[in-house]
């Protein structure tokens, strides 16, 4: 039988009976490293990483706020737990806000309630950690398959031609510069390569059309979102890139489709796939006309910033653009070297 994992967690407190209570009722089922002041932690953290860390509120030097704010930044997948004498409201907004605490410890407390939070604590930390490690199987998982499928896209319509990967890669620049999460950053990445799958399900006829779409081919072109969902929800370890997928049309002033959502209604991941999209798309030749330059298309994203794009999410992308543009461009370059040899 395998042995049950033993998770590590630091105490702070200056107070050496608080210290030695905390560690009395944590000792026997988990690692414990002491430490008496948030500056002799933070040299600890250094070092080593813990799953969890307690720290007392009120204390010399730099208070529980502050060092589990410091601690966010230093380790962030820890979880936080301030124990504090305390129920001044403020403290306890910052504490949320700024330490992004799982909870707090109320003084004084039994035995039982803090081994109680602790462990929730910690069952919170491991689903945290599996989540991550799902959406790294999966990508490895469906791997194969995206590829396949991309292909499938690609073979059908010569517009399609490396959109996915390049939608995926804007998008990850993006998500890059918000410093959004391994896990965020895989869905994200997935939902790019996937987004328009449900084009499968559009006419050729339609898709090669060199004159203007009729309103009743637009409809049909806009029905692709409907077929992507459909293809991918049966699939219960895509159902978060297919909620990406399912409102990457939707217009920050509400005047989108399928739905009409509007602002922060929208998925972050539906907001930043909506801008990629919409840029490549945009620089890319089209049976109906021929691609626009970059700095037009960007004219274009700034045009519809607030009406069909978040407003800040179009500014980083301008940020992020030169570098991708010159990061894609040096990708295509080695990859027709390496078809031709």
């Amino acid at each position: 039988m395998a042995e049950e994992k033993r998770y590590k967690i630091l105490i702070v407190d200056d107070e050496e009976d608080n210290l030695a209570l905390l560690y009395r009722t944590l000792r026997s089922k988990y690692e414990v490293v002491k430490a008496h002041n948030a500056i002799e932690a933070l040299e600890i953290l250094k070092n080593e990483k813990f799953d969890c860390i307690l720290s007392d509120h009120k204390m010399p030097l730099m208070d529980g706020v502050e060092f589990l704010k410091r601690v966010n930044d230093i380790q962030p997948k820890t979880m936080r737990l301030l124990v504090t004498a305390y129920s001044d409201v403020k403290i306890l907004i910052d504490a949320i806000n700024y330490a992004k605490i799982y909870r707090y410890i109320k003084k004084p407390f039994t035995p039982d309630e803090l081994l109680m939070i602790v462990e929730s604590a910690l069952e919170c930390y491991q689903l945290k950690i599996d989540n991550e490690n799902l959406i790294t199987d999966l990508k490895d998982l469906f791997s194969g398959t995206v590829k396949a499928i991309i292909e499938a896209l690609d073979a059908k319509d010569s517009f399609t031609l490396g959109r996915s990967r390049r939608v995926a890669f804007y998008a990850l620049k993006i998500v890059d510069k918000l410093a959004l999460s391994p896990t965020e950053a895989s869905k994200i990445e997935l939902a790019g390569l996937l987004h328009d799958i449900g084009m499968i399900g559009v006419t050729e006829e339609i898709l090669n059309k060199t004159q203007k779409l009729t309103d009743e081919e637009y409809e049909k072109i806009k029905m692709h979102v409907h077929y992507s969902v459909k293809i991918l929800e049966d699939i219960k370890q895509l159902c978060e890139i297919t909620e990406i997928i399912k409102y990457h049309h939707e217009y920050y002033n509400g005047c989108g489709y399928p739905f009409g959502l509007k602002g922060d209604e929208i998925p972050l991941g539906s907001r930043i796939i909506a801008i990629a999209d919409a840029y490549d798309s945009m620089v890319s030749n089209r049976a109906y006309r021929a691609s626009l330059s970059s700095e037009d298309a960007i004219k274009i994203l700034e045009q519809g910033a607030g009406k069909q794009f978040d407003p800040n999410l179009v500014e980083i992308f301008k940020e992020i653009l030169p570098d991708a543009i010159k990061e894609i461009n040096e990708y295509e370059k080695q990859n027709e070297i390496n078809t031709e040899q």
